[in-house]
């Protein structure tokens, strides 16, 4: 029976209105070849190619027992639908006898970037491994359709987009839908991969995806984005992504899909269509109301936030500064952050701008260069005597520098020594490290992927001839000017609220004249006075977020951490 076309172009519609609002960077809206399986009988083979030459060795790849066929008991088209069947069946081709039998078509549609929507019922049979996919049509792999005239390129290296795979997932459940890249940098078990968990997919039709552009790959399944492939380096070895793939549908036996049960018979994948987009149309409208401008600075990095407007949805900005050059992506009208680290601190840097939309049609107003100056990274300094083990004479320096997510740790040893090593504590949970001498008797060690506004807790065992000493254990919050304390000194009873604040803190503190710095994340003081024991601080003017308030008075130093709201 042939299908309803207007049904067809009214889902078309709703299933493209979805689209807009899934996790694609560009949205393709021309359909550029399609086969809707509408004739009974055999494939259409203006199409579709029958691919049915083994592999050399005699059998398929990752173990699998099928022969690929082109009978018609294993792929036909029947009722507005293609038929692909694997069978249990002794057959023998090419000299070889196997228990299997099922169908692989290569589309002689070759493309590059758009969108593929294939609606489908899968088998979910244990054994067997369904696939809905595409190759580089440059692979060299004989019996391919493209292989004679364009097979230069082996496997991976001409890329793979597996759209939808199930059966092969380990500890997955039944109706666990895979998609996967492979390419020269991950292949095989590749660590670019995503999954769903889908409705009975032997039983219900479902509308798998895979969603290309210059960017990105995007799978989904109903409309609904799962998995995105968005590699930071594109090159040969991440991005064999920037030239023609053709598609594939297969349903293989055994391999990675697992024991066949020796029950099976038969099970079918049921293709109601295929569809590929692309934007046909020549865009020469360029990109409109492009702004650019510096966000948050640090020691050690710079925010940069873009934004502008383009009738394709997305817009690409290339950055260029001392470091190198490299372009992101972003949907059109939504503001973009970029946060470049690793700079130097106390240093100017001067950041060059450009956008375009996918076309390549720049914006008028290209180059903004905007400019900007990394603060000083936290440091906090301080010097004791007292020892957890042991014990000092002059005591130690010590220093604690947030340098982005990092804190550097350093700290001299005031005693004199023979054969002076030094090992960083962590307090808990506990942990013993060798530091670095950086000169005579001061040593470093630097602790990474810390959380701003967070407390770490460390002492240094100093071991020497003839014995050893432990400093106080130190705490330190991170990203703080200065938040030095010494774990065991005379605690200070000090109390603020309430915390979290939004307007008004209330401070309760221990002596009747007290010192108080009020800094945010970045080092920046915001308050700086004296107040009595019972004072309160006005924080209604300042932005949401972390701050640090030091207070010092007679009984010592404390500091606390604040969320204003």
């Amino acid at each position: 029976m042939k299908k309803n076309i207007i049904v067809k172009i009214t889902f078309a519609f709703l299933l493209l209105t979805h689209y807009a609002y899934s996790q694609v960077d560009v949205v393709y809206n021309n359909l550029v070849w399609s086969d809707e399986f509408n004739t009974n009988g055999a494939i259409d083979s203006n199409k579709w190619f029958h691919q049915t030459q083994l592999p050399s060795g005699g059998s398929w790849f990752n173990n699998e027992v099928q022969h690929y066929t082109n009978l018609l008991s294993n792929s036909f088209v029947d009722s507005g639908n293609l038929n692909i069947v694997a069978k249990k069946e002794p057959f023998t081709d090419q000299g070889v006898t196997k228990q299997y039998t099922s169908a692989r078509l290569n589309s002689k549609f070759a493309f590059t970037y758009g969108r593929v929507d294939i609606r489908a019922k899968a088998p979910n049979a244990s054994g067997t491994w369904p696939a809905l996919w595409l190759l580089g049509k440059n692979v060299n792999e004989d019996g391919g359709f493209f292989d004679s005239n364009f097979g230069t390129t082996s496997w991976p290296a001409c890329g793979e987009i597996d759209i939808m795979e199930h059966g092969i997932f380990p500890g997955q459940p039944i109706n666990y839908i895979g998609a996967a890249i492979h390419t020269p940098s991950s292949f095989g078990n590749t660590s670019n991969k995503g999954g769903i968990q889908a409705s009975d997919i032997s039983q219900n039709y479902h509308i798998y995806s895979m969603n290309w552009s210059p960017n990105q790959i995007t799978f989904l399944l109903d409309g609904v984005a799962f998995y995105t492939y968005n590699p930071t380096v594109k090159n040969a070895s991440t991005w064999p992504f920037n030239a023609d793939q053709y598609l594939l549908l297969n349903i293989a036996m055994g391999g990675f899909a697992g024991t066949i049960p020796t029950s099976f018979v038969q099970s079918s994948m049921i293709i109601d269509y295929v569809r590929v987009y692309q934007n046909t149309a020549v865009d020469t409208q360029s990109p409109s109301n492009f702004l650019a401008s510096v966000g948050a600075v640090t020691g050690s990095s710079v925010e940069l936030l873009m934004n502008a407007n383009d009738n394709s949805g997305t817009i690409a900005y290339t950055i260029s500064y001392s470091g190198g050059t490299f372009t992101v992506y972003n949907p059109s009208g939504s503001q973009k952050s970029v946060v470049i680290d690793n700079l130097a601190s106390n240093t100017n840097y001067s950041f060059t701008i450009t956008a375009a939309d996918m076309a390549g049609n720049p914006v008028a107003n290209n180059p903004i260069v905007l400019n900007a100056t990394t603060t000083s990274n936290p440091v906090c300094n301080g010097f004791d005597t007292q020892a957890s083990e042991g014990s000092f004479t002059l005591g130690y320096n010590y220093s604690f520098q947030t340098i982005g997510n990092d804190v550097k740790i350093t700290i001299q040893l005031l005693d004199n020594k023979v054969g002076l090593v030094a090992f960083l504590r962590r307090q808990s949970p506990f942990n013993e490290t060798q530091m670095t001498n950086v000169s005579g008797q001061t040593f470093t060690q630097t602790i990474t992927g810390q959380t701003i506004g967070t407390t770490i807790t460390y002492a240094v065992k100093f071991a020497f001839a003839g014995g050893l000493s432990v400093t106080k254990y130190i705490s330190y919050v991170v990203g703080n000017n200065c938040s030095l304390g010494i774990e065991g000194t005379t605690q200070l009873e000090q109390q603020v609220y309430p915390n979290p604040v939004e307007n008004l803190l209330h401070l309760q503190l221990s002596d009747a004249q007290n010192y108080i710095t009020l800094t945010d994340v970045l080092g920046k003081t915001h308050i700086k006075e004296m107040v009595n024991s019972n004072d309160t601080i006005d924080m209604s003017s300042l932005k949401p977020g972390i701050y640090f308030l030091r207070v010092e008075n007679a009984y010592g130093i404390k500091n606390i951490k604040i969320v204003k709201k």
